[in-house]
């Protein structure tokens, strides 16, 4: 392998040649095959678009991870609070006889808010 890899190279074929001839069909230039000032706006519109994408992702992963973070705070500091032998809060029966389970709208009306103030980004 030592051998063929010296003998390529002995061959010339790693030398590059300064001027590349034949490389276009004839009778075209360089400016008709290259992507031009469009091509580069509609990359550099795929590489912006990309990065606001990325941006809105890493910011809706976060809020998710913090809206556990509190939901995980608030259920062991309930669970401290009420000790191991008493029914939690979520768990009283109300007047219809349905348990509250947290699918209902809260009584500041804002349904699904976490107990930081964090809503899920609709205006309201």
């Amino acid at each position: 392998m030592h051998s063929l890899l010296l003998a390529f190279m002995a061959s010339g074929a790693m030398t590059p040649d300064p001027t590349p001839a034949g490389t276009l069909k004839p009778g075209l230039t360089e400016d008709q095959v290259s992507p031009g000032l469009w091509g580069f706006l509609a990359t550099a519109f795929v590489v912006v678009l990309s990065v606001f994408i990325i941006v809105d992702m890493v910011r809706r992963l976060r809020r998710v991870r913090y809206r556990s973070q509190v939901e995980e705070e608030r259920e062991r500091r309930e669970a401290e609070a009420h000790g191991a032998g008493e029914p939690a809060a979520g768990d009283v029966e109300h007047d219809g006889g349905e348990q509250d389970g947290g699918d209902t709208p809260s009584s500041d009306g804002h349904e699904g808010r976490a107990a930081n103030g964090a809503g899920n980004g609709a205006a309201g």
